[in-house]
């Protein structure tokens, strides 16, 4: 594990909670120490109160930051001695200790202290330190694990056995170190959970850490060989894009709302995939309890039939809770949130793509774990009865239903061709700003290198229906399925009247404004059918109701596709896919409309450029964002009840009107 201390970055930190930010930072970088959340750091100080009096303070981790990107703010001040004292308490419940940290807190607009500040309080040194460190986890997770890691530190670390967070994790270290000599003690390992190390010096509590975690992991190495992590090739087929697509519908229905599904099917999760005993080793439990939260106890098992197979998991899941349960426990949804395809790979599910990405890390470290622990005698995790008790702590359930409102289209999927300028960019940002992801379609060089987490930009030749199908592959694997199509992609041939029309100017609009909607709205199909309200946009035209001299070619191939909308709408109504067409017109932000061709239109009609652009009965210029937001408006809920329509996006046209 590398040291990332730099003395010159460190001696920039001002005071000691800018140190504490900058090395909890380091520590926070190194995802084998610290994922999404996990740990907590501290540094003790003092602050001066309104009256001029000086009192001694906790600054600890705050609840919704993150230590890869904390910042002396994520360090809410706490009353040291208030905590101290409530550290020699018998007893305390999870609500009333929250209380507690609250009414201790210093500044009323912080965030709430870290469940784990009174255990912070109570170790006597300046900077503390606390990490879940796969290594440490992982050798915890054998069945020897206790006596591997004494052998590996010796006694200048305290091992203790698992316990919960929280007050009664705070009172068995108390109880714990009555009488040690915390000068000599460099570390506590709390077996299955993490590592705490501490010093007055934060260079110290942070070099300790590195160097204490270094010791596991060379351990595992000395009895561990690259192949001790299987890894394996497997291509995703047309058949699994089509069946994670009818899986991820029906674990939207277990989770209450959409979702999305990813495959993956890395060296790494195929060979976990393809193991024998993968199934067993995916059920016995997580790395640390704490991933509960995230990743529920288990995983799902996927073989020949996956719906069958999540039934199972479902199932399995309501049986775990009704034998834990208490009478206050509600039951959380039944959906899993990755589950292991027998020799393909492995399927993460989430509400939102963060919470499918939280998933794939902590998976990721846990399969590695799983493999190394097996070298050293069997994956062996805590009784399901803790995993338990963290999955419904009500401390960590209140971090998950206190989240921001859920925007209008989180969980959802769509396609977007021509998404690279114009209409089909605009649209495509105006959907990831409202919570979806996309997967954008579009023939321009680069295209594919403005692929973002939520956008997956693939070049592809619209009117090639492999290159089509490969794309739909693609997006399908990356997220699960097809919501919604916004069939947008299209050219504007050169103008010229019927008798001087050439042949390949209209074959190209008919390839591409017209035959490659039908091929690519037919692959869709099967997967809108499986859709959260599948709902088709198509882009049409105002040549549609008054075309013009001189663009029979455009004109011809829009009216073509405005009817193929129309059977579409027909065809598709009992699956519950809408289909709908805009018209837009004026839209001069777009790749078509070339200043040359602008020119030539303004001329055509007898006006200048200016008053060719606002040549509407409003008065007014249409940009692509505003035929986007129609387009968005007809994707979603409001237009719920609505198949068949076209509405025009022109600012008033006289001759349409």
């Amino acid at each position: 594990m590398k040291n990332r201390w730099n003395n010159e970055n460190a001696a920039l930190c001002l005071n000691p909670v800018a140190l504490r930010a900058y090395s909890s930072r380091l520590l926070g970088a190194d995802p084998n120490l610290v994922l999404h959340g996990g740990g907590n750091t501290s540094v003790k100080g003092s602050l001066e109160n309104v009256f001029g009096e000086v009192q001694e303070v906790l600054f600890v981790k705050g609840s919704g930051w993150d230590l890869r990107t904390i910042e002396e703010p994520g360090f809410p001040p706490v009353q040291l001695d208030y905590l101290t004292r409530l550290g020699q308490l018998d007893s305390l419940s999870d609500s009333d200790m929250m209380k507690h940290l609250r009414l201790a807190l210093l500044d009323p607009a912080a965030p709430t202290p870290s469940v784990e500040a009174i255990l912070h309080a109570l170790i006597p040194h300046t900077f503390v330190d606390h990490t879940h460190a796969d290594a440490v986890v992982g050798i915890s997770n054998s069945p020897n694990g206790e006596e591997l890691l004494a052998s590996i530190y010796g006694d200048e670390v305290l091992i203790l056995p698992y316990i919960m967070p929280g007050f009664v994790l705070a009172k068995q270290v108390a109880e714990a170190t009555q009488g040690l000599d915390w000068e000599r003690l460099r570390g506590i390992v709390l077996l299955n959970h993490g590592i705490f190390t501490f010093h007055e010096d934060a260079k110290t509590s942070y070099d300790t850490m590195i160097e204490l975690v270094n010791k596991a992991e060379d351990y595992l190495g000395s009895r561990t060989t690259p192949s001790t992590i299987a890894k394996s090739n497997y291509e995703p087929s047309a058949d699994d894009a089509i069946a994670i697509s009818a899986l991820r519908r029906a674990a939207g229905d277990l989770l209450g709302k959409p979702c999305l599904v990813h495959m993956d099917a890395s060296a790494e999760s195929s060979g976990f995939a393809g193991l024998t005993n993968s199934s067993d080793l995916a059920t016995r439990g997580p790395l640390t309890p704490d991933h509960t939260i995230h990743g529920k106890a288990f995983a799902a098992i996927f073989d020949d039939d996956l719906l069958l197979e999540l039934q199972n998991f479902s199932d399995g899941y309501r049986t775990y809770f009704e034998k834990f349960s208490l009478a206050n426990h509600q039951c959380l949804d039944l959906m899993p949130r990755y589950g292991v395809w027998k020799g393909k790979g492995v399927l993460y599910f989430g509400s939102s793509l963060k919470r499918v990405q939280i998933i794939k890390d902590i998976t990721a470290h846990t399969i590695a774990a799983i493999q190394q622990a097996e070298a050293l005698g069997g994956w062996q995790t805590l009784p399901q009865q803790d995993l338990f008790d963290v999955e419904y702590w009500e401390l960590e359930q209140a971090k998950l239903t206190s989240s921001k409102a859920t925007l209008a289209f989180e969980g959802k999927v769509a396609v977007v061709t021509g998404a690279g300028s114009g209409i089909g960019k605009a649209t495509a940002e105006k959907l990831i700003s409202e919570g979806c992801v996309v997967l954008g379609l579009d023939i321009m060089d680069g295209f594919a290198d403005v692929s973002s987490a939520s956008f997956l930009a693939i070049q592809c030749d619209v009117t090639e229906q492999a290159s089509v199908a490969s794309a739909l592959l693609r997006g399908v694997i990356e997220f699960g399925g097809i919501d919604m199509l916004v069939s947008n992609a299209g050219v504007f041939p050169s103008s010229c009247l019927l008798e001087d029309m050439e042949k390949d100017n209209w074959d190209l609009s008919i390839a591409v404004n017209l035959s490659s909607h039908m091929q690519l709205l037919k692959s869709c199909i099967p997967f809108l059918k499986a859709g959260f309200d599948p709902s088709v946009v198509i882009i049409g035209s105002k040549n549609v109701p008054a075309p013009g001299p001189g663009a029979a070619a455009y004109s011809v191939a829009k009216a073509g596709l405005t009817q193929l909308a129309r059977v579409a709408a027909l065809e598709l109504g009992e699956f519950g896919i809408r289909v709908n067409t805009l018209h837009p017109n004026g839209v001069y932000d777009t790749a078509i409309w070339s200043q040359e061709v602008l020119a030539k239109r303004a001329s055509h009609y007898g006006l200048s450029i200016e008053e060719y652009k606002a040549n509407n009965v409003l008065k007014t210029r249409i940009s692509s964002a505003d035929v986007a937001a129609a387009a968005v408006r007809f994707l979603g809920v409001d237009f719920s009840k609505t198949t068949g329509a076209q509405i025009a996006v022109d600012g008033g046209n006289d001759r349409v009107i």
